[in-house]
């Protein structure tokens, strides 16, 4: 997902501090409902089955913003249990669900549905569902941050049509198991539309059906896992032209659908989506979804990362709607939409948080990936002026990591802050190459995954060889950055942290006068020989820390 500049949303509560020996964490204080625990939580009612497969089946009346439909949910049974919770936020309705030709009985909860079985459940079998309901969804108020239903009309006046639901959840307009722990092996969408507008979903398209209403219904089917925020609609009066990009897996269709007037603007603006797969092929490893192809879509909204079927709104513009995130001028040399939305690709949709507590794993590299796209095009030095310029957006508000099972993420820090630790972990490891395997590595060892924070913890701490958990600790759980001090007198400069986590310590490159030199500093003061009473002493520009001369 991408971060909203432009708009600052308000604390809804207040920040309470307290001081602990050398670190001041900030705590939020949070008022959670029922609700909260039903959305975020692996309630009993989940627990029991696990998601094999789904169809989708939707008609769309943009005239009446008015939807219609069925979720197929094909399970398997993990154990016998007989009540089933499937959700589907208000004002959409479940109408009924039906299994092995009976109807059955719901209990709505809100949000949460609560279908009792009748059929017993036995463990290993395969089972489905069908869960039918109508009704007009949430019109999306600022998508995608504050999504929902965008229906908006092109400048010919057609509708135009999209979902964005990251956060706010699938069940926004769609019956399913709403929770990101698990994910559905494959699926099948299929959207009828007005006959004069084309649908774009995730995946391949299988058919197009023509029907005597003057609709249309087009069959899309997801081969590989995906995620229920990244199942999107996008309807609209669309051309489409596409083309094939030689990758590490062989032919990777690369497919474009925008808007008529738009065409020409595309082709000129869509050039870099096959120098963005080039680039991250190189640094992530092969596209986690060639089975699926690679779309890029034109939405009514900026954009955002629904797998396979990215969506597009940028301008046509370079930089983030024509500006430069960074203030280092290198933010200017990509389409930012282009680049983070489908970096995502890799981390949100190959590799997923289990938990939104932990959405730094899809934000914090993702933001890293930009600074990497720069560094494969343009070099080193415009990969570090671009992230470190980043750092200007940071707010340290409350930390990255949010309060787990109640569907709430950390703060927006996860994508600047999150992007400058990634940053500095490389210079750690201190070899590019070994970097870039690590990257790889977690593509292919997570591949199709939904992860924890200490699985992706514990996998780079495993590769890199290091102790990496102090700077996790700092920069994950707390708002402070670490404060190096030092004092230089009788030869010698004294040196150590403070502002964070009693047993941080970190290894630093600094110079002294026109030397490097490697250091390791914690807590305590320690000593280092000065070459002469006038050398300088500086700590590297790539570590994002603080210093303070005494």
């Amino acid at each position: 997902m991408i971060t909203n500049l432009k708009y600052s949303i308000p604390l809804l509560f207040g920040l309470f501090a307290f001081t602990s020996i050398q670190a001041q964490l900030l705590t939020e204080k949070y008022n959670f409902t029922r609700q909260d625990t039903l959305r975020g939580s692996i309630t009993p009612e989940r627990e029991w089955w696990d998601l094999t497969y789904y169809h989708l089946d939707v008609k769309i009346n943009p005239d009446k913003k008015f939807i219609k439909g069925k979720t197929q949910v094909h399970y398997k049974v993990l154990k016998p249990y007989q009540t089933l919770q499937i959700d589907l936020q208000e004002p959409l309705k479940i109408t009924k669900a039906i299994q092995n030709g009976k109807e059955l009985s719901i209990k709505h909860e809100g949000h949460a549905h609560f279908i009792t079985l009748i059929d017993t459940q036995i463990k290993n079998e395969i089972q489905s569902i069908d869960v039918y309901y109508e009704g007009h969804p949430r019109e999306a108020k600022r998508a995608p941050w504050d999504g929902g239903i965008s229906w908006k009309k092109d400048a010919n006046g057609n509708d135009f049509v999209a979902s964005s639901c990251q956060g706010l959840g699938a069940s926004v307009w769609w019956p399913n198991k709403d929770h990101m722990y698990d994910e559905v092996d494959s699926m099948l969408i299929s959207v009828n539309v007005p006959k004069h507008l084309t649908n774009v979903s995730n995946g391949t398209l299988k058919q197009i059906k023509q029907h005597d209403d003057n609709t249309t219904t087009y069959y899309w089917f997801v081969n590989n896992p995906i995620n229920n925020y990244g199942v999107n609609i996008n309807i609209g009066d669309y051309v489409n032209f596409s083309e094939d990009y030689k990758g590490e897996k062989g032919i990777l269709k690369l497919d474009y659908y925008v808007l008529r007037d738009n065409l020409e603007k595309a082709k000129q603006q869509f050039k870099q989506a096959p120098m963005m797969m080039e680039a991250f092929e190189h640094w992530f490893g092969p596209y986690p979804f060639y089975e699926d192809s690679f779309k890029l879509v034109e939405a009514p909204y900026l954009g955002m990362e629904h797998q396979s079927s990215v969506t597009y709104g940028n301008q046509y513009k370079n930089g983030y709607l024509g500006r430069d995130l960074s203030g280092s001028g290198w933010g200017l040399k990509f389409d930012f939409i282009i680049i983070h939305e489908a970096g995502h690709e890799w981390f949100a949709n190959n590799i997923t948080n289990k938990d939104i507590a932990d959405m730094w794993i899809h934000e914090s590299f993702t933001n890293y990936s930009e600074s990497l796209y720069l560094d494969y095009h343009f070099g080193k030095t415009a990969a570090e002026d671009y992230v470190i310029g980043l750092r200007r957006n940071i707010r340290n508000d409350k930390p990255i990591i949010g309060p787990y099972n109640v569907n709430k993420e950390g703060s927006s820090d996860m994508y600047y802050k999150g992007a400058n630790m990634l940053h500095m972990i490389r210079q750690l490891v201190k070899n590019d190459n070994k970097w870039r395997q690590i990257l790889r590595g977690l593509n292919s060892t997570f591949y199709h995954q939904t992860v924890t924070t200490k699985a992706i913890e514990d996998y780079l701490c495993e590769q890199s060889e290091l102790d990496l958990s102090p700077i996790f600790n700092q920069y994950l759980r707390t708002t402070d950055i670490p404060v190096l001090e030092y004092n230089i007198e009788n030869g010698r400069v004294a040196y150590r942290f403070v502002n964070c986590i009693s047993n941080f310590e970190m290894a630093l490159l600094i110079s002294i006068g026109k030397d490097k030199h490697w250091i390791t500093a914690n807590t305590q003061w320690q000593y280092l020989k000065m070459p002469s009473k006038q050398s300088s002493f500086s700590v590297d520009r790539n570590f994002y820390i603080t210093t303070k001369a005494l």
